[in-house]
């Protein structure tokens, strides 16, 4: 008969795979970077090796949607260069809003900026309206 697990042994294990994927690329106490970890319950409706796409919780139009790279970069440094991120972002607002859509990311305080992993959000599945 085997014997059970030391009581700490579930302790370690999730200590391991938090340390799997930190590193230089993943932020202790980042939200988006928990999601990554699949710690929490994000609607994911895309992922592969460099980027996830979720539902935003916030419901402001019917279709609002979040790109993230997997990676831990600020918005600046995402910006710098889109790459996958904008790919599957373009992808994910035809797929999800056909009548359009628009992209948007928020830089600091006075623009709403409330993540540091850089994200850009997916708009659509109503008429936007002008600009603020």
């Amino acid at each position: 008969m085997a014997l059970p697990p030391p009581a700490d042994a579930g302790r370690q294990a999730q200590a391991a795979r938090d340390a799997s994927i930190r590193g230089p690329s993943v932020r202790f106490g980042c939200t988006f970077c928990q999601l990554v970890a699949h710690k929490g319950e994000p609607e994911i409706l895309y992922e592969d090796d460099e980027v996830m796409v979720f539902r935003n919780r916030l419901h402001w139009v019917p279709v609002m949607l979040l790109a993230i790279p997997k990676r831990h970069v600020t918005q600046e440094e995402l910006w710098q260069n889109m790459g996958r991120v904008g790919e599957i972002a373009v992808r994910m607002g035809q797929e999800h809003c056909p009548g359009g859509f628009r992209l948007v990311s928020n830089f600091g305080l006075d623009a709403m900026q409330t993540q540091q992993h850089g994200h850009v959000h997916i708009l659509g599945g109503t008429f936007l309206g002008e600009y603020a």
